[in-house]
């Protein structure tokens, strides 16, 4: 596991170390939030209040993608006129002063710095001047701009000057940033983002402390599952390639996700699972569509990692039933593979099983993956106590 004091390069020290946020108490935990988001995906901070049981409102979210309305309006209580579809069409002016939290992930294409200026000026033709201008003109009281740590070494730090100046110079805020790992904060996946933060007023803001790890994915994993997750023989024969595994593109039956990604369900890139056969399971290896023989594939790392906990069975209805057993039950030269369920993909990003899953699999595997992991945010939330600035 990683030491809680090895942060990325680059990015500031400004942990607290002190204090265990966990532990921290909301001053006002009875008043309610008004939060507004764009590129809102599937809610994250929503989730994450949600889940600290705190009182919120509403007040604006919008994203271009529908299955994303979709899912968020199954979800959170909002109204039609609260939503926005196309970010550079919202005016967000007539919510000045009546925002407490404004978050979004606006993807940030490369843009240009060859002006003079170095700020917002710089920012045209992207989607972060869109989040930029949004901040200035309702100015929330904090705002949390979530995006891919690469953001801070993208044309050698230039970028990421630009979008800092921006944030302090053109709408006035006091800026943090700081790369953290969902790893560090309860949730077994490697998923590094830079979180920046911004206070209308100054605070002295600390990040929060990494925490020790205490599971693994199995404990995420739905212990029954449809079949049509099984893989058949192409996706077999392609997570299996020592290159995949070699250069880390692939992982099978891994105690800590890879960072999951929007389409690693349908490129076999990302994580796996492999269920041993059980010595009682009476299906005649070779002839099963989803069994196969290990022996028959480049690699069999994925053999010796913990085979007893992901024995396979069926039930009388024929869906597939994940149980732990004793190493001595299973015969690890046989078993079936399988690509993770959307909704262990949700729980992989914090996602509580209270989240009502309404699209298809493949959007629900794109939004997981462009999601925000909840644990990091309600780390960060019970760090600056977020109900200091409720009404």
């Amino acid at each position: 596991m990683r030491n809680k004091y090895e942060l990325i390069q680059n990015t500031p020290y400004n942990i607290d170390m002190e204090n265990d946020w966990r532990e921290m108490e909301f001053s006002n935990p009875s008043k309610v939030l008004h939060i507004g988001t764009s590129f809102s995906g599937i809610g994250a901070i929503e989730q994450a209040l949600k889940q600290l049981g705190l009182n919120f409102k509403i007040e604006f979210a919008g994203d271009i993608d529908n299955d994303c309305k979709k899912a968020y309006f199954a979800n959170y209580s909002i109204k039609e006129e609260q939503w926005h579809s196309d970010v550079h069409d919202f005016d967000a002016s007539k919510y000045k002063g009546k925002i407490d939290l404004f978050v979004g992930g606006a993807p940030c294409q490369a843009f240009s710095l060859r002006g003079k200026h170095g700020g917002f000026e710089d920012t045209r033709g992207t989607l972060f001047r869109e989040f930029a201008r949004i901040v200035k003109e309702c100015q929330p009281k904090v705002f949390i701009f979530e995006n891919v740590k690469g953001m801070l070494s993208h044309d050698r730090g230039r970028t990421w000057r630009v979008i800092k100046k921006t944030f302090e110079d053109y709408c006035g805020y006091n800026v943090y940033y700081q790369v953290l790992n969902g790893k560090d904060y309860g949730i077994p996946q490697s998923r590094e983002r830079i979180f920046c933060i911004g206070f209308r007023e100054e605070t002295g803001f600390k990040y929060p402390a990494p925490i020790p790890l205490e599971k693994t994915i199995y404990d995420f994993m739905q212990k029954t599952f449809d079949v049509k997750y099984l893989l058949k023989q192409k996706g077999v024969n392609f997570i299996t390639r020592s290159i995949n595994f070699q250069k880390s593109y692939t992982q099978i039956n891994g105690d800590i996700m890879l960072c999951q990604k929007r389409n690693q369900q349908f490129n076999w890139h990302g994580d796996f699972v492999y269920h041993p056969k059980l010595k009682t399971d009476t299906s005649t290896p070779g002839t099963d569509v989803f069994l196969h023989k290990v022996s028959d594939y480049e690699e069999s790392y994925y053999t010796q990692k913990h085979p007893e906990k992901y024995a396979l069975v069926y039930d009388a209805d024929e869906k597939a039933c994940m149980r732990k057993v004793s190493i001595n039950d299973v015969d690890v030269n046989y078993g079936r593979f399988r690509k993770f369920t959307p909704r262990e993909c949700l729980r992989l990003m914090g996602f509580d099983d209270s989240f009502n899953i309404v699209v298809s699999d493949t959007e629900t595997y794109k939004q997981a993956g462009n999601s925000i992991i909840v644990n990091v945010l309600i780390a960060i939330l019970k760090e600056m106590d977020i109900t200091k600035y409720a009404e």
